[in-house]
């Protein structure tokens, strides 16, 4: 059997589905997952994580099945009533997800980093396998749409996608540092992969790329870089991964993700609609049900992608 720690680089729902996948197959000591904070934002006077707060509801069982973010059996008394006194209401807020936020916020006011603030939660919520952010400094995305720069949460939320992408930016990467465990995790000659989750490569693993030193650590990186394909059949299982790539001038294909990703990856797990585009990657290449919709699902994927780093390393 393979031992050895694994890295997994995650963002949105997709890449929370992975993780716990992962999670249920791999000891909590050998496994490390990095969020993206590119969609971080501050609303209502609160800083708000989605990826990580995504991450921390999968592996703890607290996130809602019907949509994969947010809590479970949520209320909303919050929202309602400040639509009445005329507030903000177009990021929706449930009761027992706004409490995560309020101490979040609280804490960071009192000088704790992101981390530890995140450690502790994960601690309290019983999840044993490791959540890190991918940098303690604040990372924003931007999106360059027709009617100029908007913040990501406003396009992605607020107007639904719908603006034409034109450029995106992430801004304050180029002064954040690097989450310390993450660069120790690459620098580890005994890493046994790193697993880059089928995330939108734009907004949700992007960001962490864009990190100094991060691209050429993963390219020294002695271990096998698997990355799982978020297309299926030239579609995005979730979110505007597909319109977004056309609009950058991508084709919307498993193909071109993995081009986007070729100068990292050895190994690329692919879904089986896409076989056609096998021999066209520069990556030794397996081909899967990637389409994750039950748990079991989410177990054999992380089994495969693991599976696919082993094939290369051996």
């Amino acid at each position: 059997m393979n031992e050895g720690r694994v890295l997994a680089l995650s963002g949105g729902v997709g890449g929370a589905k992975l993780a716990l996948g992962l999670s249920r197959v791999l000891p909590a000591d050998d496994l490390l997952i990095c969020a993206n904070t590119g969609d971080d934002f501050e609303h209502l006077g609160l800083t708000i994580c989605p990826d990580i707060d995504t991450l921390t509801y999968t592996l703890a069982g607290l996130a809602n099945p019907e949509l994969g973010w947010g809590r479970r059996d949520e209320s909303w008394s919050f929202m309602e009533t400040l639509a009445t006194v005329g507030g903000e209401t177009w990021f929706r807020l449930g009761d027992r997800d706004l409490a995560l936020h309020v101490e979040r916020t609280r804490r960071l006011a009192a000088g704790e980093s992101l981390t530890a603030i995140t450690d502790d939660v994960c601690r309290r919520w019983g999840i044993g396998h490791r959540i890190i952010p991918m940098s303690d400094d604040p990372v924003r995305t931007k999106v360059h749409a027709e009617e100029g720069w908007l913040d990501f949460q406003d396009y992605f939320v607020r107007q639904q996608c719908r603006p034409v992408v034109r450029e995106l930016a992430f801004v304050g990467a180029d002064q954040a540092r690097p989450h310390p465990d993450l660069l120790a995790a690459l620098a580890d000659p005994t890493l046994r992969a790193v697993v880059i989750c089928p995330s939108n490569p734009f907004i949700s693993i992007e960001p962490t790329l864009a990190l100094p030193g991060l691209r050429a650590a993963l390219t020294a990186c002695a271990a096998p870089v698997v990355a799982v394909s978020p297309i299926i059949g030239g579609k995005a299982v979730k979110g505007p991964t597909a319109k977004m790539m056309a609009e950058l001038g991508t084709p919307p294909s498993a193909r071109a993700v993995a081009e986007r990703y070729a100068d990292l990856i050895d190994a690329y797990v692919l879904d089986e609609q896409d076989a056609a585009d096998a021999d066209t990657i520069d990556a030794d290449v397996t081909l899967a049900r990637t389409l994750m919709t039950t748990l079991e699902d989410r177990e054999n994927l992380a089994r495969i992608a693991l599976q696919a780093a082993d094939k290369v390393r051996a």
